[in-house]
């Protein structure tokens, strides 16, 4: 089966029923958060998860798995401006799997292209700058990658 058919195959299935979503920015120093509902089809950012270690990391996303409860989780992408690979794309495939298996949910990965720099744009209309805007970025860049779901769903991979 060619590299075409399985990704048209695997975003096939990326549109939800309705629930809640969370989604995630994802970075090796920090975790941005949103959440969304996919009958307001509206992303709001969440919390940004500040620490480097996994287990601590994965205690907080389960609080908020528990609190939320959502229908899948959508995981940002990271790809160089031509598609290729970035080089924390294979990381962020990893950290999708792992929610996939501990929390036995849907997991949708989307491109994440940019969500940083809208989210920065955003953040600078708000007047919002410097260490408050870094504070805030990962999970404003959160948003945009659940919004950007929201927008185009088929757009979505199944991780």
């Amino acid at each position: 089966m060619s590299e075409d058919r399985r990704q048209k195959e695997s975003r096939s299935d990326t549109t939800l029923s309705s629930g809640t979503l969370l989604a995630f920015d994802f970075g090796t120093k920090r975790i941005g958060i949103a959440s969304g509902n996919t009958l307001l089809c509206r992303a709001n950012p969440l919390t940004t998860i500040n620490d480097e270690k996994t287990v601590t990391r994965f205690a907080k996303i389960a609080a908020l798995v528990a609190e939320w409860q959502p229908a899948a989780l959508v995981v940002g992408l990271p790809c160089n401006d031509d598609g290729t690979p970035h080089e924390l794309t294979a990381l962020c495939r990893r950290f999708a799997n792992r929610l996939k298996g501990r929390f036995d949910l849907p997991v949708i990965l989307v491109d994440e292209r940019y969500t940083s720099l809208a989210a920065s744009a955003r953040l600078g209309e708000e007047g919002i700058r410097g260490r408050q805007q870094k504070a805030l970025l990962d999970q404003y860049a959160a948003q945009q990658i659940l919004q950007a779901y929201f927008d185009e769903p088929a757009a979505g991979l199944i991780a």
